[in-house]
């Protein structure tokens, strides 16, 4: 009876004192966001300039995402072309097609038959009925491949040709390696470019929040003196002031996430004209709900890491006379 009594009592304390420390931690974060709405005019300026440079790093992001979806769709285009000997029928052709659509790196694949290529071509060619003068058909069959992966992965690509050319079937294989290699390259130089702007505007976020709440820490000097007279700890001192730092990244993080969505939706109905006049299906792409909390995520991370490197220096400097 006494043991049960004991681990009652014990069980009450452990709630006492969680209560207690979640009820401190709610108090140093809303009022945390008392103290930043008492200064609407500082903190909104403070707030607009992450939001602006949180925004710059999303909008490379964005754009290069785009950029990325529209090179899928010029992916199509950049087929590989198998020419297949003059002996070689349809039959034989579309057997050798079907049997290559099964292959791991092939994502699509068509068969175009000698009388196919001949209509094509007289459609496109401009000849017309001047083909017909023609004594046979000199166009070969054809089978057109679409690689798996084609603009990440150059050796796959140059393996996978090198296997086509040794097929008995096929004459000769034609595709355009150096429209390929510059779009890898291109591709290879936007991702590099929006990680190296993200790594120098997440710099400029954690030193512009530090710089204010070093300023706010130097306003309340007072307030941290009597606090460590009475024994306060660097922990319990620097709550409020990371919780203000958290409330900066935050809503300057929200603050991003409007801007860069406003700025797509002014874009969205010139860029579904421009799509349009190439007979395009192209769709602009908007930050997801995942990259969305991520993007808060980092924004607030950041923030509260800049704060806290700040406090962690000027905590120990302050000392009480």
């Amino acid at each position: 009876m006494k043991r049960q009594t004991h681990r009652k009592h014990t069980g009450q304390r452990l709630l006492e004192k969680l209560q207690a420390y979640l009820l401190n931690h709610a108090h140093g974060l809303f009022s945390s966001l008392g103290r930043l709405s008492r200064a609407p005019v500082t903190s909104g300026m403070t707030i607009l300039v992450l939001a602006v440079a949180i925004a710059l790093a999303g909008c490379f992001y964005i754009v290069v995402a785009n950029i990325q979806q529209l090179t899928g769709n010029l992916q199509a285009s950049n087929q590989m072309s198998l020419f297949l000997k003059e002996h070689i029928n349809e039959a034989a052709g579309q057997k050798l097609a079907d049997e290559l659509a099964h292959h791991p790196r092939i994502e699509n694949i068509k068969f175009i038959g000698k009388q196919q290529a001949m209509e094509e071509f007289k459609a496109n060619s401009g000849f017309g009925e001047a083909l017909n003068a023609l004594e046979s058909n000199p166009l070969p069959n054809v089978i057109q491949v679409l690689p798996k992966n084609v603009l990440d992965n150059r050796e796959a690509l140059d393996a996978l040709m090198g296997e086509f050319k040794q097929m008995p079937q096929v004459d000769f294989v034609q595709v355009d390696m150096q429209w390929v290699e510059r779009l890898q390259a291109i591709m290879r130089i936007a991702g590099r470019g929006v990680t190296l702007v993200g790594i120098l505007l997440g710099f400029a976020v954690t030193f512009i929040t530090g710089n204010t709440i070093r300023l706010e820490l130097h306003n309340r000097q007072d307030e941290v003196f009597i606090s460590k007279l009475v024994g306060a700890t660097h922990a319990f001192i620097q709550r409020p002031f990371l919780y203000t730092g958290f409330w900066l990244g935050f809503i300057a993080g929200f603050s991003a996430w409007l801007i860069i969505t406003i700025m797509l939706l002014i874009i969205e109905t010139p860029v579904e004209k421009l799509s349009g006049l190439y007979n395009s299906s192209f769709q602009l792409l908007y930050l997801s709900f995942s990259e969305f909390i991520l993007l808060l995520m980092m924004a607030s991370g950041l923030a509260v890491l800049g704060s806290w490197a700040v406090l962690h220096y000027q905590l120990r400097q302050l000392k009480p006379q």
